[in-house]
């Protein structure tokens, strides 16, 4: 429960902070008033980290620049057509804003910007109560016009107007609920959840960048499946992911699977548990968890009902990564984001065959070079993939996958198995065979590839003389014109 007492004495410990005091006492020397605003004092009250600082003014962008170049080592305005200035104090990058408020006239996927005179009218305009507090610097004091330390000590987020008009303003903000809920852990207040059902399809007008950066945050936060429960209970994610809630499949009485939709969830969480416990303090993996919680997108397109009350999902590994390439890519991922995620939801699975049966060491080194640089994610993915309630099949499952890992652990020593390839390159096939570039060099380059992946290192020589028989053979097969 948040303490007023220790969280005062954090926002004036905020107010002394060396960045904050330079810029305050050079706003007020230029006769402008200036605070802090949104999220650090938010974090500040919460006694959580500080990451960004944020600030607000009644100076317009003109005004900002004169005041900031003096005391910066670096400034821009690219944001300057929103009233924001950004600018390097002291090392630290701050954002100071013009008194605003945006809005959109739903037809446009922009925000129109107009220019406020009030703090209080700042304010009044963002996106939740616990989010329009400011700070006024160098006075200290908390400004909080809309309820948001209130909301704070009950955990609730609630928009500082009627969330009609609120989410008519800015349709992101309904996502962003979503990700303040998983962020810090609270509720959504009742009226607030159910104008975001209402008006989840404005969120159309909203362009697939600002929707992706939001689904980014909130898969970076400690506990992405809240805000995913919010998007699904609220139908919000039907407007640009609905393959998640297609999860919910229809069990009926003669047919039974486990639940498609809490498994995900439950994959996405263990596998946010087993980053952390692999690589303690590194950034969130967002490709992983997006392939956690997207691994079995396919299922309800390969569904099939078997005699006996079996249900099957034959092939929902390459279905689902084509429907998450789609998907993705039509929220403008980078390819890459896009690529990892798609190569580890159609290799999830492949490990289930080796529990089934030990693999030879050709097929473990086609693994290693199926999964390529996105091997540590595909084997965090497929450990997390685990969840029956069995605990003999779980234990039998987590042995057979200790087993791989050693397996490639051990030809790793042997071999240069990170950067499988054939053991004579390009041109010295083309020197070898007497040919030029073309589809032959690259057809030879793939047989000398499943050699070196059948049967390890055997020598250039070796090589050589396989790739001779090899082309012998292939001459002596063509057709004669």
């Amino acid at each position: 429960m948040l303490n007023m007492a220790d969280g005062l004495a954090r926002l004036g410990a905020l107010a002394e902070n060396p960045v904050v005091r330079t810029l305050a006492e050079a706003f007020a020397a230029a006769g402008f008033d200036l605070a802090v605003v949104g999220g650090p004092v938010r974090d500040a009250l919460l006694g959580r980290a500080t990451h960004d600082l944020d600030f607000t003014t009644n100076a317009h962008p003109d005004d900002i620049l004169k005041i900031v170049k003096p005391i910066s080592t670096a400034h821009w305005d690219i944001g300057r057509a929103f009233g924001t200035i950004g600018a390097r104090v002291q090392g630290e990058q701050v954002e100071i804003t013009t008194y605003r408020a945006d809005s959109y006239d739903g037809v446009t996927r922009k925000p129109t910007v107009e220019f406020g005179d009030t703090i209080d009218g700042d304010l009044i305009r963002r996106d939740f109560t616990v989010n329009a507090m400011a700070l006024q610097v160098p006075a200290v004091k908390l400004i909080d016009p809309t309820g948001g330390v209130e909301d704070l000590v009950s955990g609730v987020l609630r928009t500082p107007t009627d969330p009609n008009v609120s989410f008519g303003d800015d349709p992101l903000r309904m996502l962003r609920a979503a990700r303040f809920s998983a962020q810090l852990g609270f509720s959504i207040e009742q009226a607030t959840e159910q104008a975001i059902e209402r008006l989840r399809e404005t969120l159309r007008i909203v362009s697939p960048e600002r929707i992706q950066g939001e689904l980014v945050r909130l898969m970076q936060t400690d506990d992405p499946v809240r805000g995913i429960r919010v998007l699904v209970d609220t139908r919000l994610i039907d407007e640009f992911l609905p393959e998640v809630s297609a999860l919910r499949l229809e069990i009926d009485e003669h047919h039974h699977h486990k639940d498609v939709y809490e498994h995900s969830l439950t994959v996405l969480t263990q596998a946010i548990e087993l980053e952390h416990a692999r690589h303690p303090g590194e950034a969130p993996d967002v490709p992983l968890r997006i392939a956690a919680l997207l691994h079995d997108i396919g299922k309800p397109r390969t569904r099939k009902l078997e005699d006996g009350g079996v249900v099957s999902f034959h092939h929902h590994d390459v279905v689902g990564a084509r429907m998450a390439r789609k998907r993705l890519q039509a929220l403008r991922f980078d390819t890459e984001t896009t690529d990892a995620v798609a190569t580890l939801i159609e290799l999830h699975l492949r490990f289930f065959g080796y529990a089934e049966g030990a693999w030879s060491d050709s097929a473990v080194r086609r693994y290693v070079r199926d999964a390529g640089d996105r091997l540590e994610r595909l084997h965090i993915l497929t450990r997390a993939d685990v969840t029956t309630r069995n605990k003999r099949k779980a234990t039998r499952l987590a042995n057979a996958y200790d087993d791989i890992e050693s397996r490639i652990a051990a030809l790793r020593e042997q071999e240069e198995l990170d950067s499988i390839r054939p053991e004579l390159d390009g041109n010295q096939i083309q020197q070898i065979l007497g040919i030029k570039p073309g589809r032959e060099v690259g057809e030879a380059y793939r047989f000398l590839l499943d050699v070196r992946l059948d049967e390890g290192v055997i020598g250039a020589d070796a090589a050589e003389q396989r790739l001779r028989d090899w082309w012998a053979l292939r001459q002596a097969q063509a057709p004669r014109g």
